[in-house]
């Protein structure tokens, strides 16, 4: 796997540095989450496919971010609290970050460019914004926010074969 985008250094929201190569080639549900979103119900749905899939080549991790609407006030120990106590939360998540703008994360930068949504390859729309990604890097495909974690399994199960 000599994909860029899974050399991209990440900070789990406990402070350990990691890389989507540590999560041993399986394909990878990134999503940009809130606490305090219309959308913040999504967090069951995506422990639900975290569930469903991790078992079969599947890794769901969540980056929250406080971009759109100052959604995400918490720090890294409050988001965690909130995610477990609200949602049982069991999939890994990271240290808050910007998806957008000159302090985007690197990793946010080359997902906007491999697969640009309504706002071009520049931007993310809103909170819980999903981009799938292949085992081995070559395909990542973007979903809106309104899409629901459900809708995407015949996306994952296609991957996963």
């Amino acid at each position: 796997m000599s994909d860029k985008l899974f050399d991209i250094p990440v900070t789990t929201i406990k402070g350990e540095q990691k890389t989507l190569k540590d999560f041993g080639g399986k394909a990878v549900l990134v999503v940009n989450t809130a606490s305090k979103c219309g959308f913040t119900p999504q967090y069951k749905g995506l422990e639900n496919i975290w569930q469903q899939y991790k078992d079969k080549g599947l890794v769901v991790l969540g980056f929250p971010c406080n971009q759109f609407g100052k959604q995400e006030p918490g720090d890294e120990g409050a988001i965690s609290e909130f995610c477990e106590l609200n949602f049982g939360v069991t999939f890994p998540l990271f240290k808050k970050i910007d998806v957008n703008g000159s302090d985007a994360h690197p990793l946010y930068v080359q997902l906007k460019k491999r697969a640009p949504g309504l706002l071009g390859s520049q931007g993310i729309k809103w909170n819980f914004t999903k981009f799938l990604i292949s085992g081995d890097g070559a395909e990542v495909k973007r979903f809106a926010p309104t899409t629901k974690p459900e809708e995407l399994t015949t996306e994952i199960e296609a991957l996963l074969k």
